[in-house]
């Protein structure tokens, strides 16, 4: 079911804080995974001990749900709505410590907005191509917003669905819904 009016949809939350994950975990098919359909393409949602680990493109032949990906999914549908900001999803993203850094400086990026790969650079260290790198191994597109990374002269890349077909889609829907998240300017008496 999808959620309608959440408290998400007027306000922008702090971002997520991600779990450390000191390696890159491989998925068996006991991980609990969901797939959804969505205006991007079908999605495939997994968890790991408690948390989200990985969206990946395409239908799993698995289905094994959980209150978390249930929860994932709602959230999903919500943000496809245009009435979700920022998803409050436990993360787990496998990876170096430094992919982490730009992970977490990726979830700070507001919605609707964009940051340069410099910008990110400068945030969580690195190169601008390191970022790059980074933002191309993210396990958790979407919800780690790396769509927001954009080059200082040009749009970028995306590694994910159909490419930049995908990142400009994403863009023009968080564009699109931003009128839903300004606060309404007379308060209620």
């Amino acid at each position: 079911m999808r959620s309608r009016g959440d408290r998400w949809s007027r306000g922008r939350p702090a971002p997520p804080t991600l779990t450390a994950a000191a390696t890159r975990r491989s998925h068996s098919p006991a991980v609990p995974q969901l797939s959804l359909h969505t205006p991007i393409g079908d999605i495939s949602v997994s968890e790991e001990d408690g948390a989200i680990v990985s969206v990946d493109w395409g239908w799993s032949s698995v289905q094994n749900e959980s209150a978390l990906l249930r929860r994932a999914r709602a959230q999903l549908h919500a943000y496809f709505d245009g009435e979700l900001a920022a998803f409050d999803l436990p993360l787990a993203p496998p990876g170096t410590a430094y992919q982490r850094r730009v992970w977490q400086a990726l979830c700070g990026i507001p919605y609707g907005s964009t940051r340069s790969y410099l910008d990110l650079a400068h945030t969580a260290g690195g190169s601008p191509r390191s970022v790059g790198q980074a933002n191309a191994s993210n396990p958790i597109p979407l919800i780690i917003p790396c769509h927001r990374v954009v080059a200082t002269s040009h749009l970028g890349g995306y590694s994910g669905g159909d490419g930049l077909a995908t990142k400009r889609w994403l863009l023009a829907h968080e564009a699109l819904a931003q009128p839903l998240l300004l606060p309404t300017p007379f308060a209620a008496a």
